[in-house]
């Protein structure tokens, strides 16, 4: 059975129309927006799919074309070419990996490590697409960068800064899944989606492929992964831009809620957002 993401259900609050899209940037060469979580970055394949959030642009810039994607369940900072020859420019930039682009993200389990780096090769399971996999043979080589923001030690979750260097589909939640913490409220990989593909918590050995090992199933109304932060050169001006966007996590946190290096949730939160 396939299962795409553009058919689970929307569980997000009315995500559909222009009014939520949150503009934070726009001039003649490229709007950056605030994509809510249940949005399509671009249109879905086949027919009854809500606008994308590159149609609703277009609707009010014609000129508005794609430079890359978020997850349908990812929130956060997409950035938008106008025109062909900043598609061009920022595409380049993409493709040489010169784009910094950071996510925070609510995961399963308290991770001990402070910061680490997540090398693992990914690539299609191609009979329960869209879904990746970690593929030792033949998977495309892929990097992830982590820093722990900080540890609630009585719901056992962590929240997590990321730093994609490489950009493979899905990257983020499989290679958090690879690791034993998926993210919080991912039903692509979470133990529910693997029941219904009738996937294997082993490895493959004809394949080196390396299936989800069992984790909680999801506790959330959404993916709690968010594109916090995006760093790029300007396609006219050459200037550094560089945007940010809170993460819209529920924040009412326990006693027992402790951040990385002795600091409480709160405290470091408006430390990292602080000018």
């Amino acid at each position: 059975m396939s299962l795409a993401e553009s058919d689970l259900p929307d569980l997000s609050p009315n995500p559909h129309t222009l009014h939520a899209l949150s503009v934070l940037h726009m001039d003649e060469s490229v709007v950056v927006i605030d994509k809510p979580a249940g949005m399509l970055s671009v249109p879905g394949r086949g027919a009854g799919h809500a606008p994308s959030a590159i149609c609703l642009l277009q609707a009010r810039w014609p000129d508005a074309l794609t430079v890359h994607r978020l997850d349908m369940a990812t929130s956060g900072l997409l950035l938008i070419a106008r025109g062909p020859q900043a598609q061009r420019r920022l595409s380049a930039q993409f493709a040489d990996r010169t784009v910094v682009k950071h996510y925070e993200a609510l995961v399963t389990g308290v991770i001990d490590a402070d910061s680490g780096e997540i090398d693992l090769p990914l690539g299609a399971d191609w009979p329960n697409r869209p879904r990746q996999q970690v593929d030792r043979l033949d998977g495309k080589p892929s990097l992830t960068r982590f820093r722990v923001l900080a540890r609630d030690l009585s719901r056992e979750q962590t929240r997590l800064e990321l730093q994609p260097v490489t950009g493979r589909s899905h990257q983020l939640r499989v290679h958090l899944m690879a690791i034993g913490h998926p993210i919080v409220g991912d039903v692509l990989y979470g133990p529910m989606a693997s029941d219904a593909i009738g996937t294997d918590v082993a490895l493959n050995p004809t394949r080196n492929v390396e299936q989800p090992p069992p984790c909680p199933a999801p506790t959330a109304w959404r993916l709690m992964l968010h594109a916090t932060r995006l760093t790029f050169v300007h396609p006219h001006s050459a200037m550094a831009i560089s945007m940010h966007s809170a993460a819209p996590f529920d924040e009412r946190l326990g006693p027992e809620y402790h951040a990385a290096s002795g600091l409480s949730f709160a405290s470091n939160h408006q430390r990292e957002s602080a000018p």
